[in-house]
């Protein structure tokens, strides 16, 4: 892989209706708008998500997206 390309979880969501605009940047994540509640799940989800790769001692750039999509299938289960 290039190493001046990295990789990143982009979070949107477009529920919110509170005009609030929500915007969290964290390792390996972006996540804008959605309501309160969409945004926070969002982050739940990105923290577990960073938490898992950290127990699998992996790196983001070290997976490919199936496996991205079966640990975030598993976050989901959780949430």
């Amino acid at each position: 892989m290039d190493p001046r390309v990295r990789r990143w979880l982009l979070g949107l969501g477009f529920d919110a209706s509170d005009g609030e605009v929500r915007i969290t940047r964290g390792p390996n994540f972006h996540l804008l708008g959605g309501s309160s509640g969409t945004h926070e799940r969002m982050q739940d989800t990105c923290i577990l998500f960073n938490e898992e790769l950290r127990r699998r001692g992996k790196a983001l750039d070290e997976i490919g997206p199936d496996e991205a999509r079966a640990i975030i299938r598993e976050i989901e289960e959780r949430l």
